[in-house]
């Protein structure tokens, strides 16, 4: 299958690599020239665990090349996939602006029928909108259609997580455009979980929002247990047994961040309240979660009265172990504090770009 994915960051440079590990001809188009000669080189732009093997060996083997030439690399593409960033607005909406922008260029450029599918993140409903949007601008007697497929990445894992997932989403409105897809994904060997559009795309949205849900959760019963002289690491444990719980994302700590969670809770939270609908759990997460963020900060203040003039070291400033994004991460609100106060910060991190 001849594969376009446009965006090389997290989601598409992850989803291009593993389609060509599985045997499909696989172009990834970015815009930036620079980004796209290193990768061609061997060369990683993110931190992920195994990416960089896969590049290099699908490269060398003919089966994943990258380009800027976005109008070669969508004139005769069987299917192209949507990989890029959906970045939170300020009033918590996503910035569809990056997905709009390559759906336009896929309707300029596309020369043969193709089916186009979104990866990224997106509100309910932007499938249908960009199918339209694409209709409205096509240049050539084509037939073009789009299918929703979220991804399921843990940032460190995310190769593994692809080549090894729970279940692959897809959301369709034709027969056609299912086949295609399980056609894709059939080397893979993995359950697929065939929906319409709208459902593939809550799907992705309730599950991260249950994850923070989870970590919200675990973090307001270790404030509580911190009170009353409990473990809860004794009292995660004891719930991880119960299968109606299990035992992921119960470890207390100071909250979320990254690409995902952060973005994905707030955006529902706008979609709910454009549709009339209060998400007061949903909301309930998030300032748990700007709480917790500085919770150890504000408990080292309340007993060192002061930081000014001291050293501080913070040990790790990405989201999460194994990555070097450092999109919401905890850290850096402690460090803005820790500098605000006088302290003299020092930091460390095992992951170097």
């Amino acid at each position: 299958m001849k594969i376009t994915v446009a965006g090389t960051g997290y989601v598409g440079l992850v989803a291009g690599a593993c389609f060509a590990e599985k045997g499909h001809d696989v172009l990834c188009v970015d815009i930036d020239e620079n980004k796209v000669n290193a990768m061609k080189k061997g060369i990683c732009p993110i931190y992920e665990e195994n990416l960089e093997d896969l590049m290099i060996k699908n490269y060398k083997a003919g089966r994943l090349d990258y380009t800027t030439d976005y109008k070669t690399a969508y004139k005769d593409a069987d299917v192209i996939f949507i990989g890029v960033g959906t970045p939170e607005k300020e009033d918590g909406s996503a910035d569809l602006s990056y997905v709009k922008n390559v759906a336009c260029q896929i309707a300029e450029n596309a020369e043969k029928n193709c089916l186009v599918v979104v990866k990224s993140t997106v509100p309910v409903g932007t499938n249908d909108k960009i199918e339209a949007l694409i209709k409205e601008n096509l240049a050539h007697d084509v037939k073009i259609e789009v299918a929703s497929n979220p991804e399921f990445l843990a940032q460190g894992h995310a190769v593994r997580d692809t080549l090894f997932a729970k279940r692959i989403v897809i959301g369709t409105e034709s027969q056609e455009a299912e086949n295609l897809l399980q056609e894709i994904y059939k080397p893979f060997n993995l359950p697929i979980v065939s929906v319409n559009r709208k459902s593939a795309e809550m799907i992705k949205y309730a599950c991260n929002n249950f994850l923070a849900l989870k970590i919200s959760y675990m973090n307001d019963i270790a404030n509580l247990c911190d009170l009353m002289g409990a473990n809860v690491e004794d009292v995660a444990k004891g719930m991880s047994y119960d299968t109606r719980i299990g035992n992921s994302f119960l470890n207390a700590g100071i909250g979320y961040g990254g690409s995902c969670l952060p973005k994905d809770t707030k955006a529902l939270n706008y979609i709910a309240s454009q549709n009339g609908y209060d998400l007061k759990i949903i909301k309930a997460v998030v300032d748990v979660n700007e709480k917790q963020k500085v919770k150890l900060f504000n408990k080292a203040l309340k007993r060192l009265k002061s930081f000014d003039g001291l050293k501080v070291a913070v040990l790790g400033v990405t989201f999460k172990p194994g990555t070097d994004d450092l999109r919401e991460a905890p850290a850096v609100a402690n460090i803005k504090l820790l500098l605000e106060k006088g302290a003299n910060v020092h930091l460390y991190d095992p992951v170097r770009n």
